[in-house]
């Protein structure tokens, strides 16, 4: 949306119900003067997945003189970083993050893998490999448009097992994970829009109260046995 307010124009970025991500980790490569830049592009959506998913790729090169990355987190893309890992400042973390930008995308990590080839590329042979190993990486993905879900998990005893299962069936809940150890725990997702409304027919329904009742409850009350923990937002 544009608006011109004195004698400038200024753009306002709504958050939407969709974004644009990777559906599934892709890879890409780039050669200038011997230097080989391997590049590893992931779906993530916590830093805590961007760190595991740089670790594997340390692991996996461990030779190698630097690994370069970038992410870009959240429907507000607020949350990033971009980490030059030796590399003269600016020259491989800020592109890297630029092609992410570029093609439009949050929920993105991107990790670029340097093995030195003996000559020095300057600052713009640098900033160049990076950037079209980047693009490689994602042009090997497949950009796919999500739509904003919020994630819980559902906590719940024994004999509430039929109440539970019944009222996610009924409601046509996604249903992400499912363990049954101790207790029962069952992960579920939610578009965002709908998720207060939705959450509120599942605590009736597992509460054998009739939707009307439960909405007229204030405050609403605890259901023994049974909570809802919220995870993320993705």
């Amino acid at each position: 949306m544009l608006i011109a307010l004195a004698g400038f124009t200024l753009i306002l970025r709504f958050m939407e119900d969709t974004y644009h991500t990777l559906a599934a980790p892709s890879t890409g490569s780039f050669k200038d003067r011997g230097s080989k830049f391997l590049s590893y592009a992931f779906p993530i959506y916590t830093e805590a997945e961007g760190q595991t998913r740089l670790a594997e790729v340390r692991k996996a090169h461990l030779k190698a003189r630097h690994h370069c990355y970038a992410y870009r987190l959240g429907l507000d893309q607020n949350t990033y970083r971009a980490n030059d890992d030796g590399e003269p400042s600016g020259t491989a973390g800020r592109p890297i993050l630029g092609q992410i930008d570029s093609h439009g995308l949050t929920n993105v990590l991107i990790v670029v893998v340097r093995y030195f080839g003996g000559t020095k590329l300057g600052t713009s042979g640098l900033i160049n490999a990076y950037r079209q190993s980047s693009i490689d990486a994602l042009e090997a993905g497949e950009i796919i448009q999500r739509q904003v879900v919020d994630r819980h998990r559902l906590t719940f005893e024994y004999h509430l097992m039929s109440s539970v299962m019944n009222a996610l069936k009924k409601l046509e809940f996604d249903i992400r994970q499912q363990d049954f150890t101790d207790l029962g725990r069952i992960e579920i997702a939610t578009p965002q829009s709908e998720t207060e409304s939705a959450l509120q027919k599942l605590r009736a329904a597992v509460a054998k109260v009739r939707q009307e009742e439960w909405d007229a409850l204030e405050p609403k009350p605890p259901i023994p046995g049974f909570h809802i923990t919220y995870l993320a937002t993705e």
